[in-house]
This record gives structure tokens, C-alpha cells and sequence, in this order.
């Protein structure tokens, strides 16, 4: 009895004496918590700028009839591709074909009018005048003919160019005209797409202070390659050029449009869909900052700057773009200063911290990890060989 009541007293003290001892730990400060860094260093970027465009093929052409008549037969689907000179209409054309019948019957008959004077001038029973008549009444007769004619003709529609199909509106059997509202179709060559989009007066500004030249189509041809997003948000695979500009500002919208032309060779892009022109720009000796490190708080952003002394000081930057990853700082930063960039979040103004540079952190964070998966390996193996 006497033993159990020793033992536990022995294990009561023994646990008193390490919550003692846990408290005490718990009570001692803690040392600088380490951060990963960076030095501050101006370096060239390639910074995006983005513009909303419209885009169509090459040429979009609408087909129009040049006579009325009733659609007698449609050849083509919508969306089918069309050659240059393939059949696309059929019109009826039936009271056409009357009237040119008529006309010809008159050219014969003027003809023969004509025929008929000839030797009586020769034999000069009649005068000069009149056979010089007859033949101006021919000539009309024959004008009147092809015009007739070449009506008949219009009633037999084809496309203009290669391309593909747009919607039909109308049916087998419609009377349309030349007066229509809508066309019969557009046919759309759209293996160069235009992509249009415009600037406004202070990008244009911009614009032409970046690229060298004398005049805006100058500056246009030393503009680098531009890309393409499409509405999913991919980058289409092919780069394209800006072509032309409007030399001229709408008064209305205060804005100028531009051009750029992108191949289309597996017919991808759609004419009457839209996309984002990105243009790049170099920018020499930027000040880069990793999104990550920037905190943005009440409409501002701040960052934490790491002092001699190891503690941190926040402070208000001002950005002007992206690129890639990282924010390009126009002011409030300079070069050689040092940032917090991870867990910008967690720190308090004044806090000391053990900087640690980033790239030196990953390396010590992967080595750490290298260890650990060495030692799991490890043990594996020797559990492996005692079996």
C-alpha cells in the first residue's frame, strides 16, 4: 500500500513538474521569423497591352440580285465554302426571256430593213439619208438587245470570291430585287482574318512615342508580331501584324482604329466573331515586384520594405501594368531596397524578421525536402532488410 501511495506521488510531481516546464518554453520569446526576399533591381519586361476587336475575313461580300424575280433555285448551304465563279442562284427569269425575244425580233427586223435600202441607195432611187437612218435604228435595236440580254443573264447568280457561305434568309420561291433590305447571302473569304480594334487619343499618344517613324504607317511596320485571345481565353496559335491605321480621330468617339491581319489557315477564326489584339512592349529598366508581394488595401497598394535593421516597413507603390507574374512599378520603390515577397500578410509594421533570399529559401526548402524523402527511403529499406 504504501509503495502504490509512493509511485504516485512520484508520477503526480513528475507531471507537475513538466507542465511547469512546458509553460516556462512557452513563456520564453521567440527569435525573428524568417521571410524570403528580394533586392530590388531594374531589368527589361515585355508589358501587354490589350484591345477588344472585332473580327472578319478578308473580304465579305454581299450578293445582291440585279433584277427582280422570283428565287427559282438555291445551290449553296450555310457555311459550305465556295469557290470564285461557282453557281450560288438561280432566279426565274421567264418574262425576261420574253422581253429579250422581243428585242431580237426588232434587231431582225431593223436588219433587214437595212438589207433592203442598201441597193436602192446604189441604184440612188432613194437618198443616203434614209439607209443611214435605218442603220441608226439597228444600232438602237441592238442596244436595247443586250441590255435585255445581259438582264437575262444577272438572273444567274455567282460568288464573287472564294469564301464561305453566311445565313440565307430567303427561300426557294421568294421575290426579291435589287431594292432588298437584305441580302441573298455574304460570302465571306476569311483565310486572312482583320482583327479591328482602336485607341483612344491618349494610347495613340503612346503609340506613336514607342515606335520609330516619320509618319503612323512607318511606325506600323517596325510594331513587333501581335497575338490573339480568343472568347474562351486561349491564345490562338497564329501571330498576326498591324497593317493599316485610320489616319484620322473620330470626332465622336475620340478614338482611331487599327488593323491587324492573322492567317487562317484551318479556317479557326469566324468572320463577325470577337477576340483581344495583345500588343507587346519592351520596357527597359523597369521595376519589378512579385504580384504576391503586393497587398492591396482600401483601393491602394502596399508593400513591406525590409530596413538595416531587419524589421519591416510598409509602404504605398503605385503600378502600372503586368508582366508575367510581376507588377511594374512606376513609384514608391527604387533600386537596391529590399521587399518582403511571400506572406506579406502575416507581418505587422515594425516586425523584425530573419530575411532569407527567395531564391535561397526554395533552394533550402527542396533540399529539405530531398532529406526528408532520402531518410523515408531509408528507413523503408532497412524495415525491408530486418524482414
Amino acid at each position: 500500500m504504501k509503495n502504490r501511495f509512493l509511485l504516485g506521488s512520484l508520477a503526480a510531481l513528475f507531471i507537475v513538474a513538466s507542465c511547469g516546464k512546458k509553460q516556462e518554453q512557452a513563456q520564453q520569446p521567440q527569435g525573428p521569423v524568417p521571410f524570403p526576399v528580394q533586392t530590388v533591381a531594374p531589368q527589361d519586361a515585355v508589358v501587354y497591352e490589350e484591345y477588344t476587336a472585332n473580327l472578319e475575313g478578308q473580304q465579305n461580300v454581299e450578293i445582291r440580285p440585279k433584277v427582280n424575280g422570283f428565287i427559282q433555285k438555291i445551290y449553296v448551304d450555310e457555311g459550305q465554302h465556295v469557290k470564285k465563279g461557282q453557281l450560288l442562284f438561280k432566279l426565274e427569269t421567264q418574262t425576261l426571256s420574253q422581253d429579250a425575244a422581243a428585242a431580237k425580233a426588232a434587231v431582225d427586223a431593223a436588219q433587214v430593213e437595212v438589207e433592203r435600202l442598201k441597193p436602192l441607195v446604189d441604184r440612188k432611187i432613194i437618198s443616203n439619208v434614209q439607209l443611214e437612218t435605218a442603220k441608226a435604228k439597228l444600232a438602237q435595236a441592238k442596244a436595247a438587245y443586250s441590255s435585255v440580254a445581259a438582264n437575262v443573264g444577272y438572273g444567274t447568280i455567282t460568288s464573287p470570291v472564294d469564301g464561305v457561305v453566311g445565313s440565307l434568309p430567303y427561300k426557294e420561291g421568294s421575290l426579291v430585287s435589287a431594292t432588298s433590305e437584305m441580302p441573298l447571302t455574304t460570302v465571306s473569304d476569311s483565310r486572312i482574318v482583320r482583327a479591328y480594334f482602336t485607341m483612344n487619343e491618349k494610347q495613340l499618344l503612346n503609340f506613336t512615342r514607342i515606335f520609330k517613324g516619320p509618319t503612323l504607317q512607318d511606325k506600323l511596320k517596325n510594331t513587333p508580331e501581335v497575338s490573339l485571345l480568343l472568347v474562351d481565353g486561349s491564345e490562338y496559335d497564329q501571330k498576326g501584324k498591324l497593317t493599316a491605321v485610320n489616319g484620322l480621330v473620330n470626332p465622336t468617339t475620340g478614338t482611331t482604329e487599327f488593323r491587324a491581319e492573322f492567317p487562317n489557315p484551318e479556317g479557326i477564326l469566324r468572320s463577325g466573331s470577337s477576340g483581344i489584339v495583345r500588343l507587346p512592349i519592351e520596357k527597359d529598366n523597369a521595376i519589378l515586384v512579385p504580384q504576391n508581394a503586393v497587398i492591396d488595401m482600401q483601393g491602394k497598394q502596399m508593400i513591406y520594405v525590409v530596413g538595416k535593421d531587419n524589421t519591416v516597413t510598409s509602404r504605398i507603390i503605385t503600378t502600372s501594368t503586368t508582366s508575367g507574374k510581376d507588377f511594374i512599378v512606376t513609384d514608391g520603390l527604387k533600386a537596391g531596397e529590399v521587399i518582403v515577397v511571400e506572406g506579406a500578410t502575416k507581418l505587422k509594421e515594425g516586425q523584425q524578421i530573419a530575411p532569407q533570399q527567395a531564391g535561397q529559401a526554395q533552394e533550402a526548402a527542396n533540399t529539405e525536402t530531398d532529406s526528408t524523402m532520402t531518410a523515408e527511403a531509408s528507413t523503408k529499406t532497412s524495415s525491408t532488410q530486418k524482414k
